[in-house]
């Protein structure tokens, strides 16, 4: 045979038995588009197998084998899906869980985070160079390329607007912020 002889005799075959292989998925089938889905996977293989399709009776019955064959795979697939989002899901709760603990001890902090907020760029980069990295007036200057006594003095004035800031921010966080305020290089 030809490809438009094997052509011919699939679109016979197709309009044949669609509707009944059609109506096979979706009594199968939890979904429209599962069922879609298995069905032109089946015509796929048909389509692919066309030498081995039977005529008559024998194909549509050849075709609900293939049919059988294809929704197996599919739930086999689908089990795995849902044994995977499950596995996936357990573990996001547990992330999320760790997450809201450190959600929680991070709304003690909200107003430090709001506080630095409010400062200037300058301001904020002056505090995490003296206190993120652990920086002296002096190398501090070195890295803004300023003096020693100008760094101190940036330093001196960006902790007050922070400790102004914070207390806005949080009336009570003054006396929990006090040493972080107050603490100055000498």
């Amino acid at each position: 045979m030809n490809e438009e002889d094997d052509r011919s005799r699939f679109e016979a075959i197709y309009r044949r038995t669609h509707e009944k292989i059609l109506g096979y998925a979706v009594r199968r089938c939890s979904s429209p588009e599962d069922a879609a889905d298995v069905v032109a996977e089946t015509y796929v293989i048909a389509w692919r197998r066309i030498a081995e399709l039977p005529d008559g009776d024998a194909g549509r019955l050849w075709l609900y084998g293939v049919a059988r064959r294809v929704l197996a795979n599919h739930r086999r697939g689908e089990r795995r899906r849902l044994t995977r989002h499950t596995e996936l899901t357990d573990e996001i709760e547990h992330l999320y869980a760790a997450t809201s603990h450190q959600n929680e001890h991070q709304s003690e902090h909200a107003g430090v985070d709001e506080a630095m907020s409010t400062l200037s760029d300058a301001d904020r980069e002056l505090l995490a160079l003296a206190l993120w990295e652990g920086l002296d007036p002096g190398e501090i200057a070195q890295v803004l390329g300023c003096s020693r006594n100008a760094a101190r003095i940036r330093l001196h004035r960006a902790r007050k607007r922070f400790a102004r800031a914070l207390e806005q921010a949080r009336p009570s966080a003054r006396s929990a912020s006090q040493p972080l305020v107050e603490k100055e290089a000498r």
